[in-house]
């Protein structure tokens, strides 16, 4: 899924025509990514918290990256491009997600073990799932703040997507 949102980084700073189709590919791809990983939330002691702390903090990078994405008018539509903060925002969450699963996995084992049992984290699966509610309101987040940024420029959002293009041939 990360190198999915990789991938997204180098669109958004080429920039693009915002469309429905170009809003919501991402969200979707991302909801379903999420759902071949994600089985069942853990809910007891404070696994919901660390989630919500997660996803919260996936929301923030996302709408902090939509908002220094630049969203101008194109003709009757609208026009995204991410400057260099939006990148370094987007970058910094698939960093942190990389980043925990590394070095969970070269010796951080044992931190993590014992900051979850001080904190009443009753099992590995919490931090999976909060870091993949993080990626997907990243998403999320961002796509809102694109789309909100559009209507708020007076743009239309056309449909966008493959028929869109095969009808212009």
């Amino acid at each position: 899924m990360n190198i999915a949102l990789i991938g997204l980084v180098v669109l958004q700073i080429r920039g693009h025509k915002i469309t429905r189709a170009r809003l919501l590919v991402p969200v979707v791809l991302t909801v379903w990514a999420a759902a071949q990983f994600l089985h069942a939330v853990p809910t007891a002691g404070n696994d919901v918290a660390l989630e919500a702390a997660l996803a919260l903090f996936g929301a923030v990078l996302g709408a902090a990256a939509g908002a220094a994405t630049n969203v101008s008018r194109l003709g009757a539509g609208a026009f995204a491009k991410a400057g260099t903060l939006a990148g370094i925002l987007w970058v910094l969450g698939i960093g942190a997600r990389m980043g925990f699963s590394l070095w969970v996995t070269n010796g951080g084992h044992a931190s993590v073990a014992h900051f979850s049992a001080a904190n009443d984290i009753t099992s590995g699966a919490a931090w999976v799932v909060g870091f993949i509610f993080m990626a997907m309101l990243e998403v999320v987040a961002r796509t809102g703040v694109l789309y909100a940024k559009a209507v708020r420029s007076g743009a239309e959002i056309p449909r966008g997507g493959i028929r869109q293009h095969l009808a212009a041939a």
